[in-house]
């Protein structure tokens, strides 16, 4: 059974890994704050605040797999 990219990354890669990490930890204060029935203004604000980091880290996270699956796809070629 072959792993995914992402998995590999996880295993192989400390910058994905912390990008990872940060990005779930971000997804779990996000949604505590999502089950509230009512936000505080700073709240709002934070909530807005996680969207963008998470998607900020998503963006990385998905130039860190693009980048290894061209210098896959170039090593298939080579060999």
């Amino acid at each position: 059974m072959s792993t995914s990219i992402k998995e590999q990354l996880l295993a192989s890669d400390e910058e994905f890994r912390r990008l990872a990490h940060e990005h779930t930890e971000y997804a779990k204060r996000l949604e505590a704050l999502i089950e509230k029935r009512y936000l505080t203004d700073d709240e709002k604000l934070e909530e807005v605040r996680l969207k963008k980091l998470k998607l900020r880290l998503k963006d990385q996270m998905e130039a860190i797999e693009q980048k290894h699956r061209h210098q896959e796809t170039t090593q298939n070629q080579v060999a």
